[in-house]
């Protein structure tokens, strides 16, 4: 579903990803793992298009991520890790301006994902906390039911009963075959929920497995406070 080689990117002299070889296949969930400044958004941007790579390819969906952008963006959910919207905006508009730029009606999805996420409708954004504009982006995500998934830093901000919610309709996802691909700073998330991973340290890939053979928090410490790697 993602195929990435080679991929560099960088802002002037400042460093973006260098040098990333990337594979997620089909139908799993795969968590890409860093600090903060690692790549992480900085990947999942250029394989939105949003960022045009410096050096290097990467597509999505088989989709060139440079040429074909707007086929890519048609079949992905995406979340950002900003949750920003218009605030003046109803809940309720903002989830039908996102169904309706795909041009798709999304009614009933979108109502029972608000009421799994237990997300008011009715409130303006302008009237919501962090963890409820949160889940306006799942809704917004999710409601078209996407092939594949590119969510970043997708909790961070909900209570634990939303993060339940939100990770048992992305499951029930899965088992209808999408793919997931998500970056994250909560560790154990990634050791339950993904069967692949890969940790980032300074834009360059340092390992990558299933997380059944990597011990997620020892390897992510390991890397990150010298042990290894060095």
């Amino acid at each position: 579903m993602i195929r990435i080689d080679h991929l560099t990117k960088t802002y002037g002299k400042a460093r973006g990803v260098t040098d990333l070889t990337l594979r997620v296949p089909e139908g799993g969930c795969f968590g890409f793992i860093g600090p903060n400044g690692a790549g992480k958004s900085t990947t999942i941007r250029t394989l939105l298009g949003l960022l045009s790579p410096t050096a290097g390819t990467a597509k999505v969906l088989g989709l060139d991520c440079v040429r074909d952008r707007e086929k890519i963006l048609a079949q992905v959910g995406y979340m950002p890790s900003e949750a920003m919207f218009y605030p003046e905006m109803r809940v309720s508009e903002v989830i039908k301006l996102s169904a309706g730029l795909r041009k798709i009606d999304c009614r009933a999805r979108a109502d029972e994902l608000c009421q799994a996420l237990e997300l008011d409708m009715g409130k303006r954004i302008r009237e919501l906390s962090l963890g409820n504009r949160k889940k306006v982006s799942i809704v917004c995500a999710m409601q078209h039911r996407p092939r594949l998934y590119i969510l970043d830093e997708p909790t961070s901000g909900l209570d634990p009963l939303v993060q339940r919610a939100f990770w048992s309709e992305l499951e029930q996802r899965r088992r209808e075959g999408a793919t997931v691909f998500l970056s994250s700073h909560v560790l154990y998330e990634v050791q339950r929920y993904c069967d692949r991973a890969a940790i980032i340290r300074e834009g360059r890939l340092v390992v990558e497995g299933t997380t059944a053979e990597l011990d997620i928090e020892n390897k992510f410490f390991d890397y990150y406070e010298g042990r290894v790697g060095q």
